[in-house]
């Protein structure tokens, strides 16, 4: 039943020693701590959304890069064509088989 007596009593000392009691924070230290862990969570917060903007700023790069690198592939996909089509149509049974004309005069 002595849990917070010591068990030995020597000469000229008190028989009942209480253990101290313990320490708890106060109100006051309470709210600086809460405060301070809001502002820790607070920093974190806006590491990450800074971290997250970063990201989006590269995408956006990278995606305009994209439909830049698009552009020039219909571009010269287009111009191919167009040049292959003019060799088809030079080397077409239709286009040899045509006559060269000569002008015949002029009109005064």
């Amino acid at each position: 039943m002595a849990l917070g007596r010591r068990q030995s009593v020597g000469r000229n000392q008190n028989s009942v020693s209480f253990r101290p009691k313990d320490k708890r924070l106060g109100p006051v230290s309470n709210t600086i701590i809460l405060i301070v862990l809001a502002c820790l969570l607070g920093l974190l917060y806006l590491t990450q959304v800074t971290k997250t903007n970063a990201y989006g700023y590269s995408i956006d790069k990278l995606q305009r890069e994209q439909s830049a690198l698009q552009s020039e592939s219909e571009d010269l996909a287009a111009a191919s064509a167009r040049l292959q089509s003019i060799q088809r149509v030079q080397q077409s049974d239709e286009a040899k088989s045509l006559v060269a004309t000569i002008p015949a005069g002029s009109v005064q």
